[in-house]
């Protein structure tokens, strides 16, 4: 890119991100992230520079990194992110996935996210899923292998693997950047005054400090 257009793109990019309540729609076939150029991050927004794309390989549309499970936490969940970041081929797709790993009794605990909507589909194992809606009502049941459930976005959601065997769980998003928050860190591990969580959830402020090392985010594995 000409080093006169670059501050001309800064600010489209700009202009995009604030006006752009999802992923922008992609205007050629594919866009390569090129290594050698650096990101350019706006407030909403992180956009990768396309190498040209003579030089995509078919590699570069080929993920391998999801063959076995992670590493496991402490709640018994092992998750793989899959973004463009590691994988070159879905940028500026609007799209991105995980392959999540349940051991028996292992959870998914409950979070969102704020900019993507949610397909889970049970690859193997019996799964407790669900999600709460704004008036609280509760959409949940044991999802079998073979079946899916949407979790739509910024909608809490759920999981528990309720079978005898460990559970695989393939989820994909409709975004690059889905974003997640996990409820429990965001109440007790981002520093909201004490005396308004010991109001807001009726205990003491020993039990909030209990609390907040079992989700201080420097110590927790979700």
């Amino acid at each position: 890119m000409s080093p006169s257009l670059t501050p001309l793109f800064v600010n489209f990019c700009l202009l995009c991100a604030m006006t752009l309540a999802s992923d922008p729609d992609p205007v050629q076939d594919y866009c390569i992230p090129n290594p050698k150029l650096g990101a350019i991050k706006t407030p909403l927004h992180t956009f990768l520079p396309c190498k040209n794309s003579s030089e995509a390989t078919t590699d570069d549309f080929v993920f391998s990194g999801m063959k076995v499970a992670g590493n496991f936490t402490d709640t018994g969940l092992a998750a793989i992110s899959v973004n463009p970041t590691i994988f070159p081929g879905i940028n500026t797709l609007g799209m991105s996935f995980v392959r999540a790993d349940l051991n028996v009794g292992g959870i998914n605990p409950p979070h969102f996210h704020p900019r993507a909507t949610e397909i889970s589909h049970i690859v193997q194992g019996s799964v407790y899923s669900g999600f709460v809606d704004s008036t609280n009502r509760v959409f949940a049941r044991v999802i079998e292998q073979g079946e899916v459930m949407v979790f739509p976005r910024g909608l809490v959601h759920f999981q528990m693997n309720v079978g005898k065997k460990p559970a695989t769980i393939f989820g994909s998003f409709n975004s690059q950047n889905p974003g997640m928050q996990k409820i429990p860190s965001a109440i007790f591990g981002s520093g909201i005054n004490d005396e308004l969580l010991e109001k807001a959830f009726g205990l003491s402020s020993k039990q909030i400090g209990t609390m907040r090392r079992r989700f201080d985010p420097k110590r927790v594995r979700f």
